[in-house]
């Protein structure tokens, strides 16, 4: 099973009153597995009874709300680390710098290069639509250059949500606005970088 993408025609155009149509893919959501199933599949796949997943479970999630909060970079097993990061106001005067510049919190996981691999072999399955909704194409790729390190080079939500905030970024990535990182990461907005790269954030 590949993953699957919506590709939609929208106007792209930035000046008012012109039209640019273009198809934008974006990732489509269809599906969540809720907690009490994600440990009914562990349970299955360890031999392990579910009580022991889930006392596992609220430990790990206590260790990592505990350490990552205190700012620490949190490994995952498994999966990847978290460490927080956030967003500020930029001030020339120091005796102005204070909490309350930060407008933003949130959390950075970075995956490990397991899921990365995985995640570049991964089949793709798009499905089109046209500016009325209408299906107009489906396509299936297999290609294995669709996804990698080159994304993270330009990481441009063209799917909605960007933010183009004021402030310094201390969690990796770069808002457009004049705002300043410590991470080396570009992006618009806040909602798919991390300071490797390769992360995304989590507002909490």
């Amino acid at each position: 099973m590949g993953i699957k993408v919506k590709a939609i025609e929208r106007n792209v155009a930035f000046e008012k009153g012109k039209q640019k149509w273009a198809y934008v893919m974006q990732a489509d959501l269809y599906g969540q597995l809720t907690q009490s199933k994600v440990i009914e599949e562990a349970a299955v796949r360890s031999g392990l009874a579910k009580q022991v997943i889930n006392a596992a479970w609220g430990a790990i999630g206590a260790v990592i709300t505990a350490w990552a909060t205190e700012g620490h970079s949190v490994a995952v097993p498994g999966l990847g680390s978290l460490r927080f990061g956030l967003n500020s106001t930029a001030v020339e005067d120091v005796n102005k710098v204070s909490s309350s510049l930060i407008n933003r919190r949130y959390i950075i996981f970075v995956p490990n290069a397991d899921i990365k691999e995985e995640l570049a072999k991964t089949s793709v399955n798009i499905t089109c639509y046209d500016r009325n909704g209408k299906i107009v194409k489906q396509v299936t790729s297999a290609d294995k250059n669709d996804t990698g390190e080159d994304d993270n080079k330009d990481n441009t939500n063209q799917g909605g949500g960007t933010s183009q905030g004021g402030g310094t970024s201390q969690g990796g990535d770069s808002s457009q606005g004049g705002n300043t990182s410590q991470g080396g990461n570009t992006s618009q907005g806040g909602g798919s970088t991390d300071g490797d790269g390769n992360g995304d954030n989590v507002d909490f």
